[in-house]
């Protein structure tokens, strides 16, 4: 399952090679009558989910792999919890995202206005709203990319919809330098009751600086 939704994606991604690799400001892109269908289907299908469940696997430029678990309550809450022997996290409670490694006991924050994927933790999902620069169709799913211009630079979130069921399967963050993560998700339940002490920010853990991106 996972290693078809990693296929459907390089598919998707060759319908636009060139802002695939382009790292500067892409223009919005103007949408066939077909998509706004699709994108409006696809923003009241997820609007309606209030929480999420499930694991994910995470790819970055290298190759690296790791998975986690993830938890997911509308509004602006999520938690990418990562497995052993890894003590990282990622964390928004509705004012951010954090990076937090529990055995360090660090934190590091990116502002939560600053990352496209923000769109998809509204209560009311719109992508309309969003700055969306590309979008690409397979047979089985479908792919919408937003950007945002950052004091970093530009940062893009392609997302991947199952065409069919409407559900998110998997999105790519293309961070300022090229760098990208892709994420994977599988094994999801929707609606089901999270504990509120998982979207929780220690205020005794230590505010450090993010990594350099290299």
């Amino acid at each position: 399952m996972i290693r078809r939704s990693f296929l459907a994606f390089a598919a998707l991604l060759a319908a636009f090679p060139a802002l695939a690799q382009q790292q500067g400001p892409a223009e919005p892109r103007p949408l066939t009558e077909a998509e706004r269908q699709l994108i409006t289907e696809i923003n009241e299908h997820n609007s309606a989910i209030k929480t999420m469940v499930g694991r994910f696997l995470q790819i970055d430029t290298q190759g690296s792999r790791i998975e986690g678990t993830f938890f997911l309550e509308r509004p602006g809450k999520i938690l990418f919890r990562y497995n052993p022997p890894s003590s990282e996290q990622i964390v928004s409670v509705g004012r951010g995202f954090y990076v937090v490694d529990r055995k360090e006991q660090t934190q590091y924050a990116y502002p939560q206005d600053k990352v496209p994927l923000r769109q998809f933790l509204d209560s009311k999902i719109d992508l309309f709203k969003a700055n969306i620069v590309a979008v690409a169709q397979s047979d089985d799913y479908f792919s919408v990319t937003l950007q945002d211009d950052t004091p970093a630079g530009i940062v893009r979130v392609a997302l991947v919809f199952d065409t069919e069921s409407k559900d998110l399967k998997q999105w790519t963050l293309t961070q300022p330098s090229g760098a990208e993560l892709t994420f994977s998700l599988y094994d999801v339940d929707k609606d089901v009751e999270i504990p509120k002490s998982y979207f929780y920010i220690d205020p005794n853990f230590r505010a450090v600086s993010a990594p350099k991106e290299e």
